[in-house]
């Protein structure tokens, strides 16, 4: 059996990148990788966050699909190979975050009938918060959720009032559809892109070799909407009393130093859900733990495997 590792720049032998259409007629692209022959132990639907791209995970799908899951994920609504919102395809432009969960909905109501076993909802950063969101929201309701440094609050360093207030000031004035600054992440920091996402050098390579191999899939910075609405959006959800009544057995992970999500507001959202286990990371980690050195990486994906063995038996 090849390792995981060897999957890191090859899309898996019996996977298929096919596409989707939702209701409205827009075109997603999906991945799939079932599992094979009586190992089959479940089904796990990823969600990837802003900016994503499902071959950026390879590595660690083929460790769970080893272990009998089958794997889909499917590239959200203006990004990844999906069909673009802005005219502008370099920019990550949605009008309303109820426009993914109206395109989650849909698909999570014709996956959820194909898929084998127990299914798992996991989410990685905007991919947490909107899994996270349907659920609440009664749209999805799988046997286990994984949240990933979910974006339960943006990192602003003047707070998440007053950053909402300026994003919708700032992006009230002409077209908000515009890219919300120059740089693919956070604007105005010394630190590098790569720092940001991980401290892994050769997994950071990883996601540059697939934007080169496939440069229609890369995506530049959010527009003012975009940020606009990731701020609401995360506060309706921060303050939503239906968090209470979430029971979907739940494991949060969090990067407490992460530099693009606020972790802060994760452990916020953790205290109020009924059901939940919170395994968090220090200095060790930037925003990508699943791509994080092997220290990190292997010990959340352990935690992983322990939370599923427990809360998703078939």
């Amino acid at each position: 059996m090849d390792s995981p590792q060897s999957y890191r720049r090859a899309i898996p032998p019996g996977a298929g990148i096919t596409h989707w259409q939702g209701p409205d007629g827009w075109e997603f692209r999906r991945f799939d990788w079932p599992a094979a022959g009586a190992t089959k132990r479940g089904s796990i639907l990823f969600e990837g966050g802003r900016g994503d791209i499902f071959e950026k995970y390879l590595e660690v799908f083929a460790h769970w699909h080893a272990q009998g899951w089958s794997i889909t994920s499917l590239d959200w609504r203006g990004q990844g190979g999906s069909g673009r919102v802005s005219p502008d395809s370099h920019v990550g432009h949605i009008e309303d975050f109820g426009t993914y969960i109206a395109d989650f909905a849909a698909f999570w109501a014709e996956w959820q009938q194909a898929a084998v076993g127990p299914k798992i909802l996991m989410g990685h950063s905007m991919g947490g918060h909107l899994i996270l969101r349907a659920m609440i929201e009664g749209v999805a309701k799988p046997d286990a959720a994984v949240l990933v440094a979910p974006m339960l609050g943006l990192h602003s360093p003047l707070g998440a009032r007053l950053g909402e207030r300026m994003a919708k000031f700032l992006g009230g004035v002409g077209n908000s559809a515009r890219p919300a600054w120059k740089g693919n992440e956070r604007p105005a920091t010394t630190v590098t892109r790569q720092a940001l996402l991980t401290h892994d050098r050769a997994r950071y390579d990883d996601e540059i070799f697939w934007q080169r191999t496939k440069p229609e899939l890369l995506l530049g910075p959010p527009s003012w909407r975009w940020v606009m609405q990731a701020f609401e959006s995360t506060r309706r959800q921060r303050d939503d009393p239906r968090l209470k009544t979430m029971t979907v057995p739940t494991l949060l992970i969090v990067a407490e130093a992460d530099k693009l999500v606020n972790p802060k507001a994760a452990l916020q959202v953790a205290g109020k859900l009924p059901d939940v286990r919170v395994v968090r990371f220090g200095r060790e980690s930037s925003h990508e733990v699943l791509r994080e050195g092997d220290a990190v990486r292997n010990r959340a994906i352990g935690e992983i495997d322990l939370f599923l063995a427990a809360r998703a038996r078939a």
